[in-house]
């Protein structure tokens, strides 16, 4: 019988990444390996414990945190967000995708609280990175693979993303990434507490997450994994333990900014099982209600099949991309969770209360998921 470890084990004998780990939860049945090491070099092993750069694993937490701020009434869905973000309140939409940023059209309506959890605000990336108003994106506002210490701070970022036009009227296309970001913003401005001190008092500390955070304290730097990218001759560092992530970022990124390990990640994700209750008579962060919105589909036919590589036919929630056909082995309609590009993954399937959580430090070459990760996924599903 096909076990975690023999999914895991090859893609790291054959030298294709340093190390491992991987969390798979079927009900009270959890199972979990760490193989290889935490970095090329050997010179720790990799742990169950082990922190990783989650990148848009993030994305999920920072949409739980919104939906906290809407059951306090602190704004409502469909609330436009320029009250916050007066950066956003009149923004302008290029002509066509393929207009130059200077030939635009002033928005149809303002965007809402709604457009940027749905990632159909106008703002992110579409399946061709070559258009005028998405090389903005890269270039001025550092979207793409996280860099912490490169992102100019809150404001700053905020006045530079208003200068950029948006790429479709808000509703219109979904678009991904840019509007975790500014959620992250959103939830500091309305909260009155900065990101990170936001994410640990509501969540992390409720829900036991002490490795998560925006920094790696140096106590804990020997558990922190080096990162890669494929290289010719193997992979290449991209970032050491002692690099990005040893301080606190100007910019805390709601998109890809947090570091966690499985078990921290694992302990978010049975809180969303459980629709929001926190483990025993511990109370509730999220209401029920809340939960369902969140792991709901809310694109149509077309948005879907527009978002390309990036979705593959998924529908998104708030936060995480929502599995909407059984097409595939690990398809479980309803599956909810999503990928980070620096090589992990984390999916919760209420119909069955699974969790499966993966963890590597490879980054993505491209939208399209990995044979790990495929692999990963079927064995999860118990294809």
């Amino acid at each position: 019988m096909t076990s975690l470890r023999d999914i895991l084990e090859p893609h790291v004998s054959s030298g294709s990444l340093p190390g491992a780990v991987g969390l798979v939860a079927r009900g009270d049945r959890v199972e979990v390996e760490a193989v290889g090491s935490a970095d090329v070099e050997g010179t720790a092993p990799m742990v169950r414990d082990s922190i990783f750069r989650i990148a848009s694993l993030t994305k999920p937490v920072t949409a739980a945190a919104v939906m906290m701020l809407v059951e306090e009434g602190r704004f409502a869905l469909t609330d436009p967000v320029a009250p916050w973000l007066p950066e956003l309140a009149s923004p302008v939409v290029v002509r066509t995708p393929t207009s130059p940023v200077d030939d635009v059209v002033p928005a149809a309506r303002p965007i809402t609280v709604s457009d940027l959890l749905t990632f159909r605000a106008g703002y992110g990336f579409p399946s061709d990175f070559s258009l005028p108003a998405v090389g903005l994106l890269f270039s001025e506002l550092k979207q793409g693979p996280p860099q912490p210490q490169r992102v100019a701070a809150p404001d700053a970022w905020m006045t530079t993303l208003s200068r950029i036009p948006l790429l479709y009227q808000p509703g219109e296309a979904w678009l991904y990434n840019t509007c975790s970001d500014i959620l992250g913003v959103l939830i500091a401005r309305v909260s009155g507490q900065s990101l990170p001190e936001f994410l640990a008092e509501r969540i992390f500390e409720p829900l036991g997450m002490p490795d998560t955070g925006f920094e790696v304290p140096a106590s804990d730097l020997g558990r922190f994994t080096s990162c890669y990218r494929a290289g010719e001759g193997g992979p290449e560092e991209v970032d050491a333990p002692h690099g990005q992530w040893s301080s606190l970022p100007a910019f805390p990124s709601g998109a890809g900014g947090l570091v966690s390990t499985a078990d921290d990640w694992y302990a978010f994700g049975r809180m969303m099982l459980a629709e929001g209750a926190l483990d025993g008579d511990r109370g509730r962060l999220l209401s029920a209600d809340s939960v369902r919105r969140m792991t709901t589909d809310w694109l149509t036919p077309a948005q879907r099949s527009g978002a390309g590589l990036f979705l593959e036919g998924q529908g998104w929630g708030f936060g995480g991309s929502v599995d909407v056909t059984s097409r595939d082995p690990w398809n479980v309609p309803g599956r909810y969770g999503w990928i980070g590009g620096t090589g992990t993954a984390a999916h919760i399937t209420p119909a069955t209360g699974a969790v499966s959580i993966l963890l590597t430090q490879l980054e993505l070459t491209s939208p399209t998921p990995p044979a790990l990760m495929r692999e990963f996924w079927t064995y999860a599903a118990g294809a």
